[in-house]
């Protein structure tokens, strides 16, 4: 089928393999083109071409040549070797060819016959010998370090890019920072069809690196500046504006460890897939909410990675103990996994891609973030809030259902508040908070949010008892709620009163019951009297009827001797 007019339009792309950045560039950078990475020392222009053409090889089947002209092969091999990459390996497999160019500055004579036509040959046989697809130059500035006309030298960086375009190969040129200009020339920007800018900056004793697309012919792409990271695994870029919210979402609910929190979100518990806040001051409980839906979600056969920035695993294994909560079980089961750090260690990129990597590694099912208040130790408001958008988005698209707890802070004034302001990217935000009465503190909850579900609009207080988190229904006295000793002492009053009502119940039965016999009494001595009464009528009535029949008897008698004397 012929291909439209549109199709035969879009720049073909060559993915690069680095998280993050193929996303950023929709697809990677322009194929069959070169692309120019700049940025200053440390700033880690070599390791992303070599991450290029490793991750080309093996993840592409497509060899690539890597020509430097500062460090040696053997020093990039074991410069290298710390991501896990065997470059030995892979020139022995022919899907790697690497090359060092040792120019000497002094030995450079500039004349307007300089040509590259050597650098040209050297590239050629590398290229042809492995069928290469990819090339890396690194750095273009040792190649012209003894060059002052810069008509030579534009001259010259033309040509080395039309002819790296006529291999068909795509290919990525290093150049160092310059001080007005992206690069030291300030001509390599202008030639490069993917311009793309490293920097490595230091803010408040912490250090972060950013990547921004400078310029990509045909196509459009991010443009605002990204946090990278070099980690274990090579470079991750961390986009945010790429992302997008067409995740898949669910109806199946999942329990969050206590029966009677489940009745107030409707009476199942959270959607899965959902983010869950907990906020509240210090000691509300916010911790042990978490660890109860993790052995929730244990108990279910899931999966759950608790993050710790403020304790050790060992003492939340042990704090939990005391609430009837046995985390090391699922722990050894394989079902549980802690990783704990301070969140001033690392900056926040760097903790966003450890989460990342270990999300990915473990696969669970459940996220827990204890607390993300911390977070803003290392980073601004708007940057923790960045990170924590990012973070939320990756365990959406992976339908991970995660709860965050964060520490509210109860000079502010305002507890429906969050120090990172994150709580419009919640579906549900539960509130904890201390409810003082009587000279105590207590405990109560109440969920703010719950999107996508009824849920109850309840004050609730709450107990840490040996067997867990137990909610109370809610207990009106004569000032309002009550909660702690008022309420006990209230119910104790309360109780006291009816017992009394029911001790006077009692008694007023008892009269009654007594009356009632009483009545029965008169009622039989009646009864008996009537009775008596009517004996006595029938005995009269019976003597008379047989008065009545003797007296028949008699006249009939009579009646007859009369006949008998008239015969």
């Amino acid at each position: 089928m012929a291909k439209t007019g549109r199709e035969n339009r879009v720049l073909p792309k060559c993915p690069t393999g680095m998280q993050g950045f193929d996303e950023i560039t929709e697809g990677g950078l322009p194929k069959g083109r070169p692309s120019l990475i700049c940025g200053g020392a440390g700033s880690g222009k070599t390791l992303f071409c070599m991450e290029f053409l490793v991750r080309g090889a093996l993840q592409y089947d497509e060899p690539g040549v890597f020509v430097s002209f500062e460090e040696s092969d053997r020093e990039l091999t074991q410069n290298v070797a710390s991501f896990g990459w065997d470059l030995d390996d892979l020139v022995r497999q022919h899907k790697l060819f690497l090359d060092h160019v040792y120019i000497e500055r002094s030995e450079i004579e500039e004349t307007g016959e300089y040509n590259l036509e050597g650098l040209f040959i050297r590239l050629e046989h590398a290229i042809d010998s492995i069928a290469a697809k990819r090339v890396s130059l690194d750095t273009i500035e040792a190649l012209f370090s003894g060059f002052r006309n810069l008509g030579i030298l534009r001259a010259e960086l033309r040509r080395l890019f039309r002819w790296l375009k006529s291999k068909g190969v795509t290919a990525i040129i290093t150049g160092e920072l310059g001080t007005e200009t992206l690069t030291r020339h300030g001509l390599e920007e202008y030639v490069s069809d993917c311009v793309i800018l490293l920097d490595h900056r230091v803010s408040d004793q912490m250090a972060t690196r950013r990547l921004r697309v400078v310029k990509y012919r045909g196509s459009k792409h991010g443009t605002n500046e990204y946090p990278f990271l070099i980690g274990e695994d090579g470079i991750s870029v961390l986009p945010i504006t790429s992302l997008g919210l067409d995740y898949a979402i669910t109806t199946e609910r999942v329990s969050t460890g206590i029966a009677r929190l489940d009745s107030m979100l409707g009476g199942e518990g959270y959607y899965r897939g959902t983010s869950i806040l907990v906020s509240g001051t210090a000691g509300t409980g916010k911790s042990s909410l978490a660890a109860s839906f993790a052995n929730a979600a244990c108990q279910r056969g899931e999966r759950c990675l608790y993050f710790s920035f403020e304790e050790a695993a060992n003492q939340i294994v042990r704090n939990m103990h005391s609430i009837g909560i046995d985390l090391e079980s699922w722990v050894k089961k394989g079902l549980l996994q802690f990783h704990t750090t301070r969140t001033t260690l690392t900056g926040l990129e760097s903790h966003l891609v450890t989460m990342h990597r270990l999300i990915e590694r473990f696969s669970p099912q459940v996220v827990l973030v204890d607390p993300i208040s911390n977070l803003v130790a290392v980073g601004t408001h708007e940057e923790a809030k960045s990170m924590l958008a990012r973070m939320i988005d990756f365990l959406k698209l992976r339908q991970i259902t995660a709860l965050f707890t964060d520490l509210s802070n109860p000079g502010s004034g305002a507890l429906e508040l969050t120090e990172t302001g994150i709580s419009s990217l919640m579906d549900t935000w539960i509130l904890l908070r201390d409810i003082e009465l009587g000279g105590e503190r207590n405990r109560g909850l109440y969920i703010l949010k719950s999107r996508g579900m009824a849920h109850s609009n309840q004050i609730r207080e709450f107990l840490l008892t040996d067997d867990g988190i137990d909610l109370l229904d809610v207990y009106n006295g004569p000032g309002g709620v009550l909660t702690g000793t008022a309420r006990y002492s209230q119910m104790a009053i309360e109780k006291a009163d009816k017992l009394v009502r029911e001790q006077e119940i009692e008694r007023k039965q008892r009269d009654v019951e007594r009356k009632r016999k009483a009545m029965e009494a008169q009622i039989a001595a009646i009864r008996a009297d009537f009775e008596a009464e009517r004996e006595e009528l029938e005995s009269i009535v019976k003597q008379e009827e047989m008065v009545e029949e003797v007296l028949l008897k008699d006249r009939t008698a009579v009646g007859q001797m009369r006949g008998k004397d008239k015969k």
